[in-house]
């Protein structure tokens, strides 16, 4: 059964190439972002795997833990993660499940018969503390993973969580964000003292909230 938005994230425990992983356990009180890939030593994720080691330190500021996922063994993983060393120029700095019995990949609906009955498709699982799934995406074999996109989606979640507001279109940290119509102008006045341009009564656009000086009341 696919997983859907808000479904809590399905724990596994799995070997990886930096040992055993309790999912939930590995998770603690950080987000997380799950990613599968169709096959070792292949073109696309060889290039995404090098991505997502040298945006380490944006995702640690973040307090997010990425972790892979390859139907393959742990000793083709280890084999590949020189080649992805020695053409990405970055070392894999976080695990990579080794799913031969893909047991995650059908926990999380990772196979797609129509795209292929033994390999993976592109998903993307972003999840939060809660442990509940915030986001899912899903690319063909074919194309290579927008991480850019992908921290700007979890800087959007991580807003939304700890603030009443919503993103726009083609948001970016530091743009504008939307009260969410669920507060009303008197709780607006406390929330947001830095004010609000009301567009319509449901589109009420104000300063991102910590971005303001002196702002920052969680929702």
């Amino acid at each position: 059964m696919a997983i859907r938005l808000g479904d809590e994230a399905p724990d596994f425990t799995a070997q990886t190439t930096q040992g055993e992983v309790k999912f939930h356990d590995w998770l603690g009180d950080s987000w997380g972002v799950l990613f599968s890939h169709p096959k070792d030593y292949t073109p696309v994720c060889t290039t995404e795997l090098g991505m997502a080691a040298k945006l380490k330190p944006e995702f640690d500021k973040r307090n997010v833990k990425v972790i892979g996922l390859s139907v393959d063994p742990l000793d083709s993983h280890q084999g590949w993660e020189k080649d992805i060393e020695e053409t990405q120029g970055t070392a894999v700095n976080f695990p990579m499940i080794a799913d031969s019995d893909k047991k995650v990949a059908d926990l999380y609906d990772m196979i797609h018969p129509n795209a292929s009955d033994t390999f993976t498709v592109r998903s993307v699982f972003i999840i939060g503390p809660d442990k509940k799934v915030k986001l899912t995406l899903t690319y063909p074999a074919s194309t290579g993973r927008n991480f850019d996109e992908i921290l700007r989606v979890i800087d959007s979640l991580q807003l939304t969580s700890k603030y009443s507001v919503a993103t726009p279109v083609n948001w970016k940290d530091g743009d504008d964000c939307i009260i969410v119509p669920a507060v009303t102008n008197e709780q607006a006045k406390e929330k947001f003292p830095a004010g609000w341009k009301e567009i319509k009564p449901y589109l009420r656009v104000t300063p991102q909230p910590n971005k303001v000086k002196g702002e920052g009341q969680s929702a």
